[in-house]
């Protein structure tokens, strides 16, 4: 009987490590959200991936066209915006990370104060630091849930 709790031994370990892989890449999402609503440009291009794609209306590659396509969250008075994980799947080898949730676009206008929708972001562990690869979100207009509203307004648990 002991063989078969050795060979169930790996998966045991793995689903462990995949969980701390998953928390990792979690809370960094929600800190490259924080350098959003901080508005602290250097801090946001750090998480990005040197070979970056976020695809909105056009596609802007590498972290100086991302960082200029996301200019107006940076600048005095603009638009802010608020995202956090719901979904986070890691690869086997845990070097990839696939992210979804919702984001908040508070655009202070009074016709349309509040934009909601869903990013989806993959992220790739470039040797102990988790960078965005790929990023786009959609559903621009969405009426969120519940559980996004709240999602977006708890505690994230992660370190600073």
């Amino acid at each position: 009987m002991s063989w078969l709790w050795l060979s169930l031994l790996p998966l045991l370990l793995s689903s462990e490590a995949d969980a701390d892989v998953r928390e990792q890449a979690r809370c960094a999402e929600i800190a490259f959200s924080n350098s959003a609503e901080r508005r602290d440009l250097a801090a946001f291009k750090s998480f990005l991936d040197p070979d970056a794609r976020f695809v909105a209306g056009q596609i802007s590659r590498g972290p100086d066209e991302v960082a200029a396509g996301w200019a107006p969250f940076f600048a005095e008075g603009g638009p802010s915006i608020r995202w956090r994980p719901a979904v986070v799947e890691v690869t086997r080898d845990g070097r990839m990370a696939l992210i979804r949730g919702p984001y908040r676009v508070t655009t202070g206008s009074p016709d349309n104060p509040e934009v909601w929708g869903h990013f989806i972001s993959t992220w790739r562990l470039n040797g102990e630091r988790w960078q965005v690869l790929f990023d786009s979100g959609g559903d621009n207009g969405m009426t969120p849930t519940e559980e996004e509203r709240a999602l977006l307004e708890m505690p994230d648990g992660c370190p600073p």
